[in-house]
């Protein structure tokens, strides 16, 4: 079975996600758990904590199908010492509230060499920081998301991800999430089955479905290897809708969240409802 949702606002309190990805007919979703532009969040409180695991029993929410993403001024690969002791303090404590919430899964991006070390230090340094997390934390796993390859950001390649987990110590705890615009930004086609094929068996061989904790389902407004980030509802970019009706259609995306980040939410309960349609469920 596929759990398919969207990234929903936690305007007015975590609960409120929960209760905005309902109204979608959503079966996942993903939120941030503090404003994502802001270092410090108050912390939460007990009530906070009591609306949202309830909201998640009334509207059968498991763990398993929440997907939440830490805050994008985080680099943990940061080349200045400060610097990434900041971002080290700030994931942890997003560990923390995941924690709270009663959550298992973090998504992050896994961050950028600014410029001024080399791609292999930068790695080292994400895997270095996610192992300072993991031992100072519990019950959740850091699932690192492919990035576009924009900038210095690190990540674009499965090597890269392959090559921070391969030096994370607790690989229990280490996953990653593949986001579909990402991928084909940073080179990877999925506009055929061939190509989707091709594509996930590079990184069944480099990274490993075992890894797989969550996708990102975006269409994209760039081409393919251009390196940019942009998001485009589905079937609307250069993209398509086969790589989604592909996924849908392959058992080895069950079981994890899969999360709109498309441009237009009004029309995510018509996309949440095509992808759906498309589950093949135990068909490959």
């Amino acid at each position: 079975m596929k759990f398919v949702g969207a990234h929903v606002s936690a305007a007015g309190g975590a609960d409120q996600a929960v209760i905005r990805a309902h109204e979608l007919e959503a079966t996942a979703f993903a939120l941030f758990t503090k404003n994502q532009r802001q270092w410090k969040a108050s912390d939460l409180d007990k009530g906070d904590i009591e609306k949202f695991q309830a909201a998640c029993e009334k509207y059968q929410f498991s763990a398993a199908q929440i997907l939440p993403h830490d805050s994008y001024l985080i680099n943990l690969g940061h080349p200045v010492q400060e610097a990434l002791q900041k971002s080290r303090d700030a994931f942890i404590d997003e560990m923390t509230r995941c924690r709270q919430l009663g959550l298992t899964l973090l998504n992050f991006h896994p961050g950028s060499h600014l410029q001024q070390i080399d791609e292999k230090e930068c790695l080292a340094r994400i895997a270095e920081s996610i192992n300072i997390a993991l031992e100072k934390t519990d019950g959740v796993t850091a699932v690192i998301e492919n990035t576009a390859g924009q900038g210095s950001n690190l990540g674009f390649q499965f090597e890269h991800l392959a090559a921070i987990i391969h030096q994370v110590e607790d690989k229990s705890r280490v996953g990653v999430c593949i986001d579909t615009c990402h991928a084909f930004a940073a080179g990877y086609d999925l506009r055929t089955e061939e190509a989707c094929e091709q594509t996930f068996e590079d990184f069944a061989r480099i990274v490993g479905f075992k890894y797989l904790r969550g996708m990102h389902l975006n269409d994209a407004k760039t081409l393919l290897n251009s390196r940019v980030d942009r998001h485009h509802s589905l079937g609307e970019g250069n993209i398509g809708k086969t790589a989604f009706a592909w996924i849908m259609g392959d058992q080895r995306f069950n079981g994890i969240p899969l999360i709109l980040e498309t441009v237009n939410p009004a029309i995510w309960p018509d996309e949440i409802a095509w992808l759906k349609s498309m589950d093949g469920g135990d068909k490959k």
